[in-house]
């Protein structure tokens, strides 16, 4: 065999033997994947990111592995919990689910898992933020609409019992009418954009799912904080707090045919994957 042919030979020995190895990387990677689901579903999360790691490294294409890597680290960050730790771990599951949604913009997973782990740390701006590109990828998610309206109230929350704590003031619930004027005048510039934004969000999360009664009750929430913003207009205030005690008998009444309603499906639980795949 002559030097040309000798080359030709060698370079489809080669060819074959790397298609061969990557065969096996992929069936590798896929054996590792589903090893890392089942210690996920035992809540055996530490076994489940090294299964996930390998995977990822076995085979770099294989789309669940980088979401299901990132979604085990996540069930390692603490809710509230701003430690640098858990800081770390929170930002490392991020990274990763931005990596994702580098190739894919538009994966509804990854974006809102993003937005869930920014709320988790208490990063209620950039939460804020990731889930109105939850709403761009799908308007009418409830939930993302939801937790925005949460956050203005939280932030609108914040800012009032500031404000009249540093006076020696109690909040009423009711628009604080017996605050100083001053005071409720700074609070009004400080919260309407957040109580005017909350209200819609909340609205339309109610409006995506008519049963939602958590939205509901913080229906209740931020009209009293609308109660505040509208100091001085007598009128307004009270169909304020009117509304709000509204909001709070929907969200009883719909939180009790909820209720009712699973406990006569029965309880289902436990954690599987959905037809895209994705660990819930």
């Amino acid at each position: 065999m002559n030097g040309p042919a000798r080359i030709t030979a060698l370079a489809v020995a080669l060819a074959g033997m790397v298609l061969s190895m990557s065969g096996c990387n992929r069936l590798a990677a896929r054996d590792q994947l589903n090893k890392g689901v089942d210690a996920y579903k035992s809540a055996r999360f530490e076994e489940a990111i090294g299964h996930f790691q390998r995977a990822t490294e076995l085979d770099p294409s294989l789309p669940m592995a980088k979401s299901y890597l990132a979604t085990a680290i996540a069930q390692n960050v603490v809710p509230g919990l701003n430690s640098p730790d858990n800081l770390k771990t929170a930002e490392q599951a991020i990274d990763i689910f931005k990596q994702i949604l580098e190739k894919d913009p538009s994966d509804i997973n990854s974006l809102k898992q993003v937005a869930g782990l920014y709320f988790s740390v208490k990063n209620l701006d950039e939460a804020k933020v990731w889930q109105k590109k939850v709403l761009a990828a799908d308007p009418k998610d409830p939930e993302a609409a939801y937790t925005i309206g949460v956050i203005d109230w939280t932030q609108a929350h914040m800012n009032k019992l500031k404000a009249l704590g540093d006076a020696g003031i109690d909040d009423d619930g009711k628009g604080n009418v017996k605050a100083p004027k001053k005071i409720m005048e700074a609070l009004k510039v400080q919260n309407a954009p957040l109580v005017d934004e909350g209200l819609q969000y909340l609205n339309m999360a109610v409006a995506n799912r008519a049963n939602y009664d958590d939205a509901m009750q913080y229906l209740n929430l931020i009209y009293r904080n609308k109660a505040d913003v509208d100091f001085g207009n007598a009128d307004a205030v009270k169909a304020d707090v009117a509304a709000a005690e509204d909001w709070t008998t929907k969200a009883m009444g719909t939180r009790k045919a909820n209720e009712e309603k699973k406990n006569n499906k029965g309880a289902q639980g436990g954690i599987t994957m959905d037809s895209s795949g994705n660990l819930k």
